[in-house]
């Protein structure tokens, strides 16, 4: 099975509300090792965010949040674990 396949399933699964933690999502019938490797995926296309054991699908204003964040090097804010902070004149480019 292709990865986009499992990261479909796994989306679908966490957005239907059908699972919200990893052991939730091994109703889907994958091996975790390939779970695990979908919810990375996920989380570095900035749809989901996991905290612990629990995943949650992030709203559309999240994801637009965290991928100008991380990416526009000129953004003046900046997101780790959760939590905004400035970004300093040396992190800005």
């Amino acid at each position: 099975m292709r990865d986009e396949e499992i990261d479909w399933a796994v989306y679908h699964a966490l957005l239907d509300g059908k699972a919200g933690t990893f052991q939730g999502l091994a109703c889907l019938g994958y091996e975790p090792r390939l779970i695990e490797e979908s919810v990375r995926r996920l989380e570095k296309y900035y749809l989901v965010e996991r905290a612990g054991d629990s995943v949650r699908v992030l709203s559309f204003r999240e994801s637009l949040l965290l991928c100008q964040a991380n990416n526009d090097e000129t953004c003046p804010f900046i997101v780790e674990n959760g939590i905004i902070r400035a970004r300093s004149e040396q992190e800005r480019k």
